[in-house]
């Protein structure tokens, strides 16, 4: 393995006394002196400043926004040609056997699509693009660019202080903004389930206009570890966890980002990768689905624990995908999929840790509603 990556705002990081991590190739800040509990409610009730710039940022473009976007439909099964100017929404590309390759968010700026992809995907990712494109389509890879995220209930008055025009924007709106004399692809998004801001800007600016957000007294700086329990609360998925290449959209309860006109009966019903199977899966239903799972206990149950239908069943009939606990709830959270004739509300399950059978309830997701700005 080569020499970890490192973001531009890993002195930054150092500076503020963060505990860094190896993460998707790169060093990484886990948690901050506040550590991550505090972090957590922190974001949920103020704002918190992430450091997302290991992500993969791609603008393609062509002859016309008709050519880009009949072009990525090609990879994924989302509506990009309807797809307004100044707006954003989240897709995933599949594989021929319907499994997502990844997921990731676009944006129509102009004529050009601005893509953000995982970082541990980034390299398949700009290959399967650059495979699955044609040629009057070309693809540049920002690295020039970092990405910030700004997170929590007051992301938007500590942003619309800087940008009035912030505050006309909504939930996956996307726009120029000017912060202190930056400018940043901004969209109103995140991962947290909370409102917020993602906000691309070049890099060798990045490291100024963090340090100007986190010396808000609304704003503190969050790591991965509240990053990732923040996401699980909300529901959200993280790829190489709850989904992969094995997982299908439809199984992942992912189906409401298939616009109709992809679907079945729809105009450009099809035409991208796995599009029988998938389609198969929405006539029959899955096998197994995606479904939120509260451990009966105090003890947060982890990503692999097998779950049973019974407390002395030899088969399993599902596993946790990711878990931990829910500084918001209170209480240890997890997702995973189970059969899906055990998929309700209300199921009661038992999973394994360490030899020991625990109860599990099958809930609704997410653990904490969502807090955009529509």
């Amino acid at each position: 393995m080569g020499a970890l990556l490192k973001t531009p705002l890993f002195e930054l990081h150092g500076r503020l006394e963060a505990k860094m991590v190896p993460f998707a190739g790169y060093e990484m800040p886990v948690q901050y002196p506040m550590g991550v509990m505090k972090e957590h409610l922190h974001a949920r009730t103020r704002a918190g400043l992430f450091d997302v710039s290991h992500m993969g940022q791609v603008i393609l473009s062509g002859p016309s926004w008709e050519a880009v976007a009949i072009a990525f439909e090609a990879l994924v099964p989302m509506d990009v040609l309807g797809l307004a100017d100044g707006r954003q929404r989240y897709g995933f590309f599949t594989n021929p056997a319907g499994g997502i390759e990844d997921d990731l968010m676009f944006a129509r700026r102009g004529d050009a699509l601005f893509v953000v992809i995982n970082a541990a995907c980034k390299e398949a990712d700009i290959a399967l693009m650059r495979a699955g494109l044609p040629a009057e389509i070309s693809l540049q890879v920002l690295d020039d660019r970092a990405l910030l995220a700004l997170q929590g209930p007051v992301a938007g008055s500590v942003i619309g202080t800087l940008d009035p025009k912030a505050g006309e924007m909504r939930f996956m709106d996307v726009a120029d903004l000017s912060l202190s004399g930056h400018t940043v692809w901004a969209s109103r998004s995140g991962y947290t389930g909370e409102d917020g801001f993602e906000m691309s800007v070049p890099a060798d600016e990045a490291e100024a206009l963090a340090r100007r957000l986190v010396n808000d007294a609304d704003v503190a700086p969050i790591g991965l570890g509240a990053r990732d329990s923040l996401r699980l609360e909300a529901g959200l998925c993280l790829y190489g966890n709850d989904i992969d290449a094995t997982t299908d959209p439809v199984s992942a309860g992912l189906v409401w980002a298939m616009q109709k006109v992809r679907r079945p009966g729809g105009d450009r019903a099809g035409g991208f990768p796995g599009a029988d199977r998938i389609f198969d899966l929405l006539a029959r239903g899955p096998q197994r689905k995606r479904v939120g799972l509260r451990p009966l206990g105090r003890a947060p149950m982890r990503d692999g624990v097998a779950l049973f239908a019974t407390e002395d069943a030899s088969e399993p009939v599902g596993a946790i995908t990711s878990g931990g606990f829910g500084p918001t709830v209170g209480a240890p959270v997890a997702m995973g999929y189970v059969m899906a004739d055990l998929s309700q509300p209300g199921q009661a399950l038992w999973g394994e840790v360490r030899g020991k059978r625990m109860g599990v309830e099958v809930v609704s997701l997410p653990f904490v509603q969502a807090n955009f700005k529509r």
